[in-house]
């Protein structure tokens, strides 16, 4: 008799065996062709599934040769060991490092701390390597981990689903997955006095707060919105953001975080695309066109920008796309073509092309009008922005005679807004592209005392510093992960009277704090600014001044240490 079924690979004996079809029924029992024996298919499924998985992280087994040689590669499938790929984002597994500034920390076996999730979304408990989780009056069933944490004797523990969850799922149905609020589910008070809080504590030995700016209307500030897309199993695109550590797309259809207008584009974007036949990327194999769409929206001019993130500079029926989208959405004022061919977790790529418009929009800050293109940098939350850029000012004390330096100028917003109260304003960045708007914007609001340089930031000081350049004021606004030790060595070098440090990151922010304290600067004071509600984020604005008599003993003592062979 003919015994239709599958042929399967035993991995042990290296021989084929017939297992028949009846037999892969969930509910029936079949024999493991591994191990010679009988056990309930369910069980079966789910040990080959598990070794499956280990074996494409560890890059082993059968998954690794084959088709599993894909997950050696970079982009989605990189390894899961925490080691970052070429796609720019760390692995799955074990977290890279950041720690989270509410007091939520855990550690590996080696004792570096991590950033546990927050309480909302589950939490990472520190267990003893390869303990046994006890469950059901002490039986021991395995661990349940994530990842390759439990080569790190760490457990996922899933959040409560309580009144304070439930609240934030009422309003967002995204909340706990995508990472973007993890303070939804609080009110905005709470939200401002934890900020406060937090930030206070990690700064306590550095400088006191004077207290936390908030925001009267904290929902729909952000001014720029990035959609990722994709499709379904049946191509139906679907748009929406990562899921918090990962590259998997949540679909989301409003944000209360984002900006209406904004939302409503996107959804017309992702509505026109089957009928243009425009397929969405996939990350795994490539294919596909419209990886993201980028809405940024002027908050006083309302002028609206859209974005198209192609895998090629190539959109069909490009013209009749652009007037069906208008014709939905005729308030819209520049669409831009963005070409980013590489395997990266970078949105915007290096080529683009204007497809109707000038191909920037204007905002007014402050009194003055700034042009943005589509990889400028510019604050998500204009509102906030103000009452940040005016109480740096404020902090700087400018009399009209100062030569201040706004390093990471970006577009010159900073700069441009203390010009009017100082005798003359240097800008130096490094983005080619900003510094191009920065001139752009100078020369539109009629700005006489301020000039533009494109170059690294730390070099230029050390060049001001040698040419015996005076700089009385520093402004300088780094990213997440703070400024250098070559950044901060060529500002002791250069020997500013004041720094104006606007952080976005309260511990690299004490980081630095810590490192010009022992270079001869106090940090005087400090404010909290929240630019991001319903976020973990808070920016934060500290005056530091250079104390003159501390200025000889520290050279002396570098220069000693310098002698001996030691690195101050």
């Amino acid at each position: 008799m003919e015994i239709r079924g599958l042929i399967r690979f035993t991995g042990e004996t290296g021989k084929l065996k017939c297992v028949p079809r009846h037999s892969w029924a969930g509910s029936g029992r079949r024999e493991s062709v591994a191990e010679h024996s009988f056990m309930p298919a369910s069980m079966l499924v789910r040990k080959e599934n598990k070794e499956m998985a280990t074996e494409r992280r560890t890059g082993t087994g059968k998954a690794a040769a084959g088709r599993g040689d894909k997950y050696k590669k970079k982009g989605r499938y990189a390894s899961r060991d925490g080691s970052a790929s070429e796609t720019g984002h760390a692995g799955r597994g074990k977290k890279t490092g950041r720690e989270d500034r509410y007091g939520r920390k855990r550690e590996n076996a080696s004792g570096k701390k991590y950033a546990e999730k927050g309480r909302t979304t589950g939490e990472y408990i520190k267990k003893e390597k390869n303990e046994p989780e006890k469950r059901n009056g002490g039986n021991e069933r395995g661990k349940r981990t994530v990842g390759n944490r439990k080569e790190y004797g760490e457990e996922f523990r899933p959040a409560r689903m309580g009144k304070e969850v439930q609240k934030g799922k009422s309003r967002c149905r995204a909340f706990g997955e995508c990472g973007g609020c993890q303070m939804l589910h609080l009110p905005y008070e709470e939200q401002l006095a934890l900020k406060e809080k937090e930030t206070a504590k990690l700064l306590k030995p550095y400088v006191r707060l004077e207290g936390i700016i908030g925001m009267e209307e904290p929902e729909h500030y952000r001014n720029k919105v990035s959609a990722a897309f994709t499709h379904d199993r049946q191509g139906k695109p679907l748009s929406g953001v990562y899921k918090e550590g990962t590259h998997y797309i949540i679909p989301i259809e409003a944000c209360v975080l984002e900006n209406e207008k904004a939302d409503a584009i996107i959804a017309s974007v992702r509505a026109l695309l089957p009928s243009f036949k425009i397929k969405t990327y996939d990350e795994d194999s490539g294919y596909g066109l419209l990886r993201h769409v980028v809405v940024r929206i002027g908050q006083t001019t309302g002028q609206i920008m859209v974005v198209l993130v192609l895998s090629s500079p190539i959109l069909p029926s490009k013209n009749n796309f652009v007037k069906a989208l208008l014709k939905q959405h005729p308030d819209i004022t520049t669409i831009v073509i963005n070409v980013n061919d590489r395997k990266t977790s970078m949105v915007l790529g290096d080529k683009g092309q204007t497809i109707y418009g000038k191909g920037y929009i204007e905002d007014v800050l402050c009194g003055i009008t700034f042009r943005i293109s589509p990889k400028s940098f510019y604050q998500v939350n204009a509102v906030q922005t103000e009452k940040l850029y005016r109480k740096a000012v404020e902090y700087a004390g400018l009399t009209g005679k100062e030569t201040v330096l706004d390093a990471y100028c970006g577009i010159g917003t900073i700069g441009m807004i203390a010009a009017g109260k100082a005798g003359r304003v240097i800008g130096v960045e490094l983005n080619g592209d900003a510094i191009r708007d920065a001139v752009a914007n100078a020369r539109r609001n009629q700005i006489g005392n301020i000039n533009f340089y494109e170059k690294d930031a730390g070099e230029f000081m050390v060049q001001l510093a040698e040419q015996k350049e005076r700089v009385d004021t520093v402004f300088m606004d780094p990213p997440r992960t703070g400024s250098d030790e070559v950044f901060l060595n060529s500002l002791v070098e250069l020997a500013p009277k004041k720094i104006v440090y606007i952080s976005c990151n309260p511990e690299t922010l004490a980081r630095d704090l810590e490192y010009m304290g022992k270079r001869g600067y106090r940090a005087v004071k400090g404010v909290c600014v929240d630019m991001f509600p319903f976020c973990g984020h808070v920016e934060s604005i500290v005056l530091l001044s250079k104390f003159k008599s501390n200025k000889l003993k520290i050279c002396k003592m570098e220069k000693s240490e310098g002698e001996s062979g030691k690195q101050s």
